[in-house]
């Protein structure tokens, strides 16, 4: 066989250098187009389901929304594990799906099985599909320093405008941010002042939610032209804040809340501020706080962040291409 293959190569010179000459180029269109991930990523495919539930014990969001939601991921097609764990305020639970599993067949499988639990959960708890990429799928994580702002300036910064740049890029799922401080409006309640103007903590919630918000109108015509009113009425500084108000003064009652009652608003009884949200953890880069991300590697080249100073802000970007690697036979 050999010999033979041998006398037809020496015959057959010219077709043998084309063969050869195909082969090279093959090659190279292959080595040129065949995309590689620098880490394989030989994990099983996997749907997370993330469940936030403020101010809970690790037992109680295990009790109401961990619990029923393995259960119910126990019946989706081709899954071979279900594994739940409850924190303190929030849950995470892992559907692992066998081998070969198109990753987004089963995102769809486990969304069409979350929709039937719309009943069996705490009231405002709602399930949330976690990125489709896994944990090697970081490519890039920077940090936001800063000697003249805050942390929670940097965490604004990172939120409204970085994030949305960076999710746009393509091959990035996620931006996720870590360290620095949510920027909030913060209204302290004095008891005693609103017992006096016969308020509760409800009343104050229910004015607030009523006073953020903008609503649609009919239209009118005038004048051959159709104007359409509307209502803004979104909170935007301390200001808008004070002007909320929350009922009436102590003579109130069914006859007298429109003529003798008291107005009362925010500045009466409750100080307002612009406060930094409660945070769990810290991020840290050269003993100095810090907020980081991470980003899919391209063309592009990326400045190196500057050398940390006294605060900055973190988040990591998750590549979507890593949930399943690309292989070469």
């Amino acid at each position: 066989m050999l010999k033979a293959l041998i006398d037809f190569s020496l015959k057959n010179k010219f077709i043998v250098l084309l063969t050869t000459i195909g082969l090279v180029l093959g090659g190279v269109v292959a080595v040129r187009t065949i995309p590689l991930d620098a880490i394989p990523d030989l994990s099983d495919t996997q749907v997370i389901i993330y469940t936030e539930w403020p101010g809970q014990a690790p037992q109680i969001v295990q009790d109401q929304v961990t619990y029923p939601l393995t259960t119910k991921m126990l019946s989706v097609p081709r899954n071979k594990a279900v594994r739940g764990y409850s924190f303190y305020g929030f849950s995470f639970v892992y559907v692992i799906f066998e081998d070969g599993t198109d990753p987004y067949w089963a995102r769809s499988r486990v969304l069409e099985y979350l929709s039937s639990l719309t009943g069996q959960l705490p009231k405002n708890v709602t399930p949330s599909l976690g990125p489709d990429a896994t944990g090697v799928g970081w490519a890039f994580m920077y940090s936001l320093n800063s000697t003249n702002r805050s942390l929670a300036e940097l965490r604004s910064i990172q939120d409204w405008h970085l994030k949305y740049q960076l999710t746009s890029v393509e091959g990035v799922s996620e931006v996720a941010s870590v360290g620095g401080f949510v920027k909030q409006y913060q209204v302290t309640v004095d008891p005693t002042k609103l017992r006096a103007y016969n308020l509760s903590i409800g009343d104050v919630s229910m004015a607030i939610k009523k006073s953020n918000g903008e609503v649609g109108g009919r239209s009118m015509e005038m004048a051959e032209k159709e104007f359409i009113l509307r209502v803004r009425g979104y909170i935007q500084n301390l200001k808008d804040l004070e002007k909320v108000a929350v009922g009436v003064g102590p003579k109130r009652s069914a006859k007298s809340a429109g003529a003798g009652g008291e107005r009362s608003t925010w500045a009466r009884y409750a100080p307002r501020n612009c406060g930094m949200g409660w945070g769990r953890g810290d991020s840290r880069r050269d003993r100095s706080r810090a907020i980081w991300s991470e980003c899919p590697p391209s063309d592009r080249k990326c400045e190196r962040p500057p050398r940390a100073s006294n605060e900055g802000t973190a988040s990591r970007c998750k590549h979507y291409r890593c949930l399943r690697p690309n292989r070469v036979n």
